[in-house]
């Protein structure tokens, strides 16, 4: 059946889609393979005027990023704001999703849709409250103040994603379990966990993404300190100016570590996404 409708198909239209669908995936990686590019290029060479394509690759932009600025220090920021709040948002979302996946009541589908309203809200618009409350309590400039504000601005969601996998448990599994005697703890250890990990993992994998990609409470919540990567490359702008191949070579330092994490995870996070939360 499958032979029969791919040898009815015309053969121009599928290469027409196979044109289209070349061309759409060339036009999103042009913006990083530009920034790969212009990271290896001299400041003279990263502003040129026709755009140069064939230059002697140069390394100095990174020895440069990482004598001006402990990268690592950034690094370890990141990596630390990004897999804390990832697990703090879990650990808000997972009983919240579970609550309201098997004990719906009558405004769970509006208290959905409040939480997810919010995330419709500007960033900019929550930053005084947030501001004021981080410098009263002696957070800003340190790791917990971004863990805390990455983890709630993705909590929406996470409630949203762990929902849409819980709902599609059958009841009937719960009530099975719950008459052969088992406890709360064991009801979500020996059954919920099993069937609801690959919508765990996948929304760990998309909110560690987000998290690591943060850059506007990243800017405004800390500094030298527990600045994130999203710091580093901001520094490279000055009132002189940009310094075009010096923040290409900081971006390619910054987006490296998780483009690396997302290329081994695409399988897991795209299966989790396609039948977990857009179903």
């Amino acid at each position: 059946m499958t032979a029969r409708r791919r040898s009815n198909f015309p053969l121009g239209m599928l290469a027409l889609r196979t044109a289209a669908a070349w061309g759409v995936a060339l036009l999103l990686f042009f913006p990083l393979g530009w920034l790969f590019l212009t990271a290896f290029k001299t400041e003279l060479q990263a502003i040129a005027v026709p755009p140069l394509f064939v230059f002697t690759p140069t390394l100095e932009n990174f020895h440069e990023v990482q004598e001006r600025s402990d990268y690592l220090l950034y690094a370890k920021n990141s990596v630390i704001t990004s897999v804390l709040s990832t697990l703090l948002g879990l650990a808000l979302a997972a009983p919240a999703a579970y609550a309201m996946a098997f004990f719906k009541g009558k405004y769970t589908k509006d208290i959905l849709m409040w939480m997810l309203s919010t995330k419709m809200m500007p960033a900019v618009g929550a930053l005084v409250p947030i501001y004021v409350l981080a410098q009263k309590s002696h957070l800003l400039d340190t790791q917990l103040a971004l863990i805390i504000v990455f983890a709630l601005s993705n909590l929406p969601i996470m409630v949203w994603m762990l929902y849409s996998y819980l709902k599609d448990i059958p009841h009937e599994i719960l009530e099975a379990a719950r008459m052969d005697g088992a406890t709360l703890w064991q009801e979500v250890r020996l059954v919920l966990l099993p069937l609801g990990m690959g919508g765990l993992a996948s929304t760990g994998l998309l909110c560690l993404v987000l998290a690591w990609n943060e850059a506007f409470w990243s800017l405004n919540l800390s500094a030298a300190k527990a600045g994130t990567l999203a710091t580093l490359i901001a520094s490279y702008s000055s009132p002189e100016g940009l310094f075009w191949a010096k923040l290409s070579a900081a971006s390619l330092m910054a987006i490296a570590p998780i483009v690396v994490f997302g290329w081994f995870s695409q399988k897991q996070l795209v299966q989790g996404l396609t039948f977990g939360a857009v179903k």
